[in-house]
């Protein structure tokens, strides 16, 4: 009978030792933590958001680099081969907002107790407290592995040890450290679906307050290299919230540093829209304070700040507002612009973009190309998703397609 060796017990091992255990073969699975999956527990806000049901041909939208990579493992296990597999051994789901998928109970410790229940019905050896400091290699073939309680000799190795976000859940970086002493490529790690910090003090003003339905662009000298149309929220560092988040995944550090962030607070409205609707708002509340004719159109907190950008005295009459001033007034409002600091820290982050290059990993069977017999799964490759589940899918899809073929 084989033997299996996983190391890292999150979604991605977990999905591992499902399908390598199906095949028959004897899988052991060790996690350095006290028990399985604990980053699961984390994700959708303690909910777990396990996938997203959207049609397969638009879900490589979602995945910012690499998507060509994932095919075969998509292939394999698609969302909806994944959303059938959790129902058809007893999980129940429901679908959400966005297409997302969550457990009926809205519990992720449901989704833990799922899996640790299927492993020891299929005779999965669990090994929990059990860090993993290297692998045994020879001849370029793997031979087994190197724990703090001793050494195992095994047929396969698939590591599936996570990126460096949530590093109280074990995610560390032991493996990108093995896979790079034995010859593998490490694509420069950052933070990735993580809040951004901003340099102007306007957004501490800020905190708290929700932005829906506007845009968010970010200009590197002439080119746009991000713009979108979501949700956002100030916090007393900067920016965070979906569109946040997803702008984070996309665009790297270094071009953040060299870019202009803006903001469009009425993407629904073009230059000359916005002028009309400041015009007729400025009849309709003429003897009032200009702070106060804009409620209509603007949330209370932020109108202080588009005034103090256009240089307009908050006690000024609206019918005293000059052309120039409603003009600057509608540039501040089309385009609020902000200073990227930097990305929260690694430890914030929803995910680890970059990782094992994916040069070196065979796509069809997630086998090194460098060391035989070695596999890798999930957030440790240089892959990711944006928010919606797409990540918990690519962990879980890479994952059983390395247990497979092991």
């Amino acid at each position: 009978m084989k033997k299996v060796l996983i190391v890292g017990g999150g979604a991605a091992g977990m999905m591992a030792a499902v399908s390598a255990a199906n095949q028959g073969k004897r899988v052991c699975l060790f996690e350095r933590n006290e028990k399985l999956g604990k980053k699961i527990y984390l994700t959708g806000k303690g909910r777990c958001n396990i996938t997203n049901n959207i049609a397969m041909e638009h879900f490589f939208d979602r995945i910012p680099r690499n998507p060509k990579f994932l095919h075969s493992a998509l292939n394999v296990l698609s969302n909806d081969g994944l959303i059938s597999f959790f129902e058809k051994n007893g999980l129940k789901l429901k679908v959400e907002r966005g297409n997302r998928i969550f457990p009926a109970s809205d519990k992720s410790s449901d989704v833990i107790k799922f899996f640790h229940n299927y492993l020891s019905d299929k005779g999965v050896e669990i090994y929990l407290n059990t860090r993993v400091k290297d692998l045994i290699v020879e001849n370029n073939m793997v031979k087994g592995i190197k724990t703090d309680k001793g050494t195992i000799l095994g047929d396969a190795v698939i590591i599936a040890t996570g990126g460096l976000s949530y590093p109280s859940t074990g995610s560390t970086g032991d493996g990108y450290a093995m896979a790079k002493r034995y010859g593998h490529n490490i694509v420069k790690t950052e933070a990735a679906l993580v809040p951004i910090e901003i340099k102007e003090s306007f957004v501490g003003r800020l905190q708290g307050l929700t932005l829906k339905n506007i845009e968010l662009s970010v200009r590197w000298g002439n080119k746009i290299l991000f713009r979108q149309l979501g949700e956002l929220l100030f916090t007393h560092f900067g920016i965070s919230g979906p569109l946040v988040l997803t702008l984070s995944s996309v665009v790297t550090t270094q071009q953040l540093k060299n870019s202009s962030l803006l903001l469009d607070l009425k993407p629904g409205l073009t230059y000359e829209q916005l002028d009309n609707r400041l015009q007729r708002d400025f009849v309709k509340y003429s003897n009032k304070y200009i702070k106060n004719a804009l409620f209509d159109l603007l949330p209370k907190r932020i109108i202080p700040i588009i005034l103090e950008r256009a240089a307009i005295d908050q006690r000024l009459k609206a019918n005293q507002v000059s052309r120039n001033q409603r003009k600057n007034m509608v540039e501040g409002i089309k385009g609020l612009p902000m200073t990227f600091l930097r990305k929260r820290p690694t430890e914030e982050a929803v995910i680890t973009r970059g990782g094992i290059s994916i040069k070196d990993i065979n796509s069809s069977t997630m086998e090194s190309k460098i060391i035989s017999n070695l596999y890798f799964a999930g957030e440790i490759i240089d892959v990711d998703g944006l928010t919606g589940g797409f990540n918990l899918q690519i962990a879980f899809s890479t994952g059983y397609l390395a247990g497979l073929t092991c």
